[in-house]
């Protein structure tokens, strides 16, 4: 069974910075990708970024690009998204799964969702 925890969320000022990691366990590793997601209050939940595990190569949702990096660590089976330049507008719940690419986006794999990580920017 897959578990997702996510950590490092908390409340920043504007510009300010934020690492987020997602510790995962079971047959994860084998997929395509990892993926970051996240879910303000009344919106659905949005794609933020992925990372291949095949040759680490990445991808971006606009509003991120530039501002936010995602990484990961095999050996800890940890999947990071640093974010920096932070907005206001970034504030949400972010929650990792897996991702899988098709037609231009990112979807999610795993039925499971973990608790996620609350993002709270202030202006």
């Amino acid at each position: 069974q897959v578990q997702l925890v996510e950590s490092g969320g908390g409340l920043v000022q504007a510009g300010g910075s934020l690492r987020l990691s997602c510790a995962a366990s079971g047959r994860t590793f084998s997929n395509y990708a990892m993926a970051w997601f996240r879910q303000a209050p009344g919106k659905e939940r949005e794609f933020v970024a992925a990372i291949r595990w095949s040759d680490s190569s990445t991808k971006y949702a606009d509003s991120v690009k530039g501002r936010f990096t995602i990484s990961r660590d095999n050996a800890k089976n940890t999947v990071y998204l640093q974010m920096n330049s932070l907005k206001p507008e970034d504030t949400a719940v972010y929650y990792c799964n897996g991702g899988t690419y098709d037609s231009g986006n990112y979807y999610p794999i795993y039925d499971y969702w973990g608790q996620g990580t609350q993002v709270t920017v202030s202006s």
